[in-house]
């Protein structure tokens, strides 16, 4: 069957998930079910180019399945709703400009907006590891550290636009040597960006053992059993595990799911879940740490769910 016959009479949607090094489009039928993907090297540092290629991405995908679909873009910031500008971005070149308007826009219809680590969040509650729960937790553990949240699949963004902002929260029980913590490119110091994060990760080995090391090498050695690499990695869970615990002291979620590089690392799934008690309030806790069902593709997904169900209705 071909893309266009695929979806005949059924609503399009596409999401757009617009990253550090790559930029990936993929189109859903009402169902989930994927009709087309492509993705671009990001222009970084060009704005101009970044939209153009984004907009590029859908009009490919239109013309190969024939119809014209929605289109939700996930960004590594969030959208200011007192300048309609982005903000908070690590893709500097994002930041100040009005990417929501520029690509609606280039598209000639309206485009929403969200950071990437909420559509992560929808895309498992919709349909992923999280299905059916009311409140999820999305953790993106890759470059950098994000986190959204979802409620009842819902985007929770809050009236600052950064809900679940958990990587620019400082790294909480801090022992001695973790004090003040490392520079944040926020400006700030100790965020959970910077212990927890891929980058966080290969900086503690570099200090730790004066050697540089990617953090896919870093899993490599502890895997092979590695005595240097198992101490990064236990600094890590228990800073996973302390970062955590505060998520579930203030939102107690259904579940959390994890997306990133470093969510496929399985022995989190089974070491995390027990050092949360001697952290959450109370000793007790019961929430699932979850791998997000479809990996790298979450965010992508989730942008095109932030045109829910109801629109379908409006298509029929």
């Amino acid at each position: 069957m071909s893309g266009k016959d695929s979806v005949t009479n059924a609503a399009m949607r596409i999401g757009i998930d617009l990253g550090g090094t790559k930029i990936e489009a993929l189109a859903i039928d009402r169902n989930g079910v994927e009709l087309a993907r492509y993705r671009v090297d990001t222009p970084r540092d060009d704005y101009r180019a970044t939209i153009d290629a984004m907009a590029g991405l859908v009009h490919r995908i239109e013309q190969e399945t024939g119809h014209v679909g929605t289109v939700g873009a996930g960004i590594p910031g969030s959208i200011s709703g007192k300048t309609g500008l982005v903000k908070n971005a690590n893709s500097v070149w994002l930041n100040g400009q009005p990417l929501h308007r520029d690509l609606s826009a280039a598209l000639v219809r309206e485009v929403r907006v969200a950071n990437d680590a909420n559509c992560l969040a929808i895309s498992e509650a919709t349909d992923g590891a999280a299905a059916g729960k009311r409140l999820v937790f999305g953790v993106i553990l890759g470059t950098g550290c994000g986190g959204g949240v979802a409620i009842n699949g819902h985007v929770h963004a809050g009236p600052n636009g950064v809900g679940g902002e958990w990587g620019h929260n400082p790294l909480p029980w801090q022992q001695p040597d973790e004090y003040p913590g490392p520079v944040c490119y926020c400006g700030k110091r100790g965020c959970m960006e910077m212990w927890v994060s891929g980058t966080g990760v290969a900086l503690d080995y570099k200090e730790s053992t004066g050697k540089d090391r990617t953090t896919r090498e870093i899993l490599a050695d502890f895997e092979a059993g590695d005595a240097e690499a198992a101490a990064v990695v236990e600094r890590l869970e228990d800073r996973l595990a302390r970062g955590l615990a505060q998520v579930i002291n203030i939102l107690d979620p259904d579940a959390i799911v994890v997306g990133g590089g470093l969510s496929k690392a399985k022995h989190l799934y089974e070491s995390i879940p027990k050092r949360l008690a001697a952290y959450v309030f109370g000793g007790e806790a019961d929430t699932p740490i979850l791998p997000a069902k479809y990996g790298d593709s979450s965010g992508v997904r989730g942008a095109a769910w932030l045109w829910p169900a109801i629109d379908d209705r409006k298509d029929d």
